[in-house]
């Protein structure tokens, strides 16, 4: 917006507000003042407004009185990169601010996005709304409205400005041949383009929707009507690299666009070579079916009524794909795959399952973590999506070989029946990343345990959780096996003796240091308590609290003088009774010290 139209709008009528600010002094969260009224006349409190009603202007720097008059401002000099994080630090709401100049005179320009359907923000916990000059609560009555609310198809809406000759006509073959392989239906061939997407409710009459305009419309028609449906490819070598090394925009309709897309994907993929022993495959960077359903999700759930298109960043070891608008209603990253959604655009989600060019619902994002974790790659990052945006990470890095290759063969020799479950494969991966029993599905675990792919380990106080013998003894990792084994207290024991017999004395935080990573600081401090007792009679220690020093007791340190008494003496009788020769077993050390 320029500096000519901000002078014309009015704030009532143009969700416009005006601050003069010369001084740059406004508030960004409340600042010191007390009363609730006064705090939320901040910049956060007005995005918050502002957003809720639909999105408008926070303008600095212009006098309120229509026509305004430029004054200037100093509101954020300096640091309108930080401005916008702390908004979106507080609300996670995507701010575009920019500085406008009359002469010498600043103007700073906070556009406020609209807010999703069903989305209501919140200033300190209130729905803010503007009323004149005031920020007031919103009333419950239209609270309540909008949290009910539920997002318009926007893909089964007419677009006036297509027809039919608008459509590729190489598209809409290629719909309805996708269409009678997926129905199994050959007869679909031959019917007319014109009733094939009557049949489909992507025409009505001599109307045709938006649905058949991304899917099967010419790619100049797209640019003009739809600009932001396209797909944009940027390709980098870094991935903190800024600007892009190569770019590709797809304006074609969608089913032409998938397989142009994958190609210019394939073009940089690469294959990590996967052997252990007699097993020999390759695992490509990007999964042709983690890719194609990313972009499936994207084209079928964002939001078209935002201008901006779907973005794919390809880098050499990493893919992240942003597509405008948040989550559909109802999803969040904790239910990813346990919710039931109702697609944002469900018109075009239901003529690409028709044609099987996605999944079943709910199914497309069990394939990219299903095929995530069982190559090894970690699960799909979601972490960077908000209310405005979704964007996926995917990593092209396979974290482990070994796992990789079990849960391939393990799938392999089960029935289609028996297969494990993308929950099932989730638990195990979070097994192998080292999470605690807390963390794991009860009854998933349960199920894995009694299959033999997990183990438990140690007392029902401090169980732990393991991948089974099978998958150390089918990695070649025994050893490692043997090496998660929990400690027990026989060798607790051995340990403490071996440390103060060297060293006399020891605070508890040398314990601590002692068997870490192999029981917490809780877990010793308990046991070095309950071995300090007189009952047990195994420690004792002089001082108090951080000063405190344990050390062998003399009944303890008498006792094990006592046993390695009592088994010399038994040795020494064991032999003159002929049941063992300490001249054989000396025959046995010098054998291994050769074979050493």
């Amino acid at each position: 917006m320029t500096l000519a139209e901000l002078k014309q709008l009015k704030e009532s009528e143009n969700k416009v507000e005006f601050k003069e600010s010369k001084g740059g002094n406004y508030s960004v969260k409340g600042g010191t003042k007390v009363d609730p009224k006064d705090r939320r006349k901040c910049i956060i409190g007005y995005v918050v407004a502002f957003a809720n009603e639909g999105g408008g202007y926070l303008v600095f720097g212009v006098h309120d009185m229509h026509p305004h008059k430029i004054v200037g401002t100093n509101q954020s000099l300096g640091a309108v990169g930080k401005l916008e994080q702390d908004i979106y630090r507080e609300k996670q709401i995507r701010v575009d601010i920019s500085e406008l100049y009359e002469d010498d005179k600043r103007v700073l320009v906070i556009k406020v996005p609209a807010r999703p359907a069903g989305k209501v923000y919140k200033f300190e916990d209130v729905p803010l709304m503007r009323v004149g000059e005031e920020l007031l609560p919103m009333p419950d009555e239209h609270y309540l409205k909008i949290i009910q609310e539920q997002e318009p198809d926007f893909s089964e809406t007419m677009c006036e400005a297509l027809n039919l000759s608008d459509l590729n006509e190489e598209a809409i073959q290629k719909m309805k041949e996708a269409y009678a392989e997926k129905q199994r239906n050959p007869l679909f061939l031959t019917q007319s383009n014109e009733q094939c997407l009557i049949d489909l409710h992507l025409i009505k009459g001599t109307k045709v929707t938006y649905a058949a305009l991304i899917l099967l419309g010419k790619e100049e028609v797209i640019r003009r009507l739809l600009p932001q449906a396209a797909i944009f490819l940027e390709y980098r070598k870094d991935i903190g690299q800024i600007t892009f090394d190569d770019r590709k925009l797809f304006y074609q309709p969608y089913f032409l666009a998938i397989e142009k897309l994958w190609d210019a994907i394939n073009l940089r993929n690469g294959n990590v070579p996967v052997q252990q022993g007699p097993y020999i495959f390759d695992i490509p960077f990007f999964n042709n079916e983690v890719i194609r359903e990313a972009v499936n999700n994207a084209v079928a759930h964002r939001d078209y009524r935002r201008s901006s298109e779907v973005v794919i960043k390809q880098f050499t070891q990493a893919l992240h794909l942003i597509s405008p608008g948040g989550f559909p209603i109802g999803v969040t990253i904790d239910n990813l795959l346990t919710v039931s959604s109702t697609p944002r655009n469900r018109l075009l989600a239901e003529v690409l399952a028709k044609t099987g060019i996605v999944e079943r619902s709910g199914q497309g994002i069990d394939k990219i973590f299903y095929q995530s974790v069982a190559e090894a790659k970690g699960l799909p990052d979601y972490s960077n999506t908000d209310d405005f945006q979704v964007e996926l990470r995917l990593s092209a890095i396979v974290k482990d070989k070994a796992f990789a290759l079990f849960i391939k063969q393990l799938q392999k020799d089960r029935q289609d029946d028996k297969k494990l479950s993308v929950k099932e494969i989730l638990v195990l991966e979070a097994v192998r990343e080292g999470k605690t029993k807390t963390e794991l599905d009860r009854n998933i675990v349960e199920k894995l345990v009694i299959e033999g792919l997990l183990e438990k380990q140690g007392k029902t106080s401090n169980q732990t959780i393991c991948l089974s013998r099978a998958y150390y003894a089918f990695t070649n990792k025994e050893v490692d096996y043997t090496k998660n084994i929990p400690v027990d207290e026989s060798y607790v024991m051995m340990k403490i003796n071996q440390y103060l017999a060297a060293w006399k004395k020891a605070k508890m935080g040398k314990f601590v240091e002692l068997f870490d990573g192999h029981l917490t600081r809780d877990q010793v401090k308990s046991l070095i308590y309950k071995l300090s007792d007189p009952k047990t009679g195994f420690l004792e220690f002089t001082g108090t609290g951080s000063g405190r020093e344990y050390f062998i007791s003399k009944k303890a340190v008498s006792g094990g003088k006592l046993i390695e008494r009592a088994i010399r003496l038994g040795l020494e009788v064991m032999e003159k009774s002929g049941e063992i020769k300490v001249e054989s077993t000396k025959k046995t050390q010098d054998l291994h010290k050769k074979e050493d």
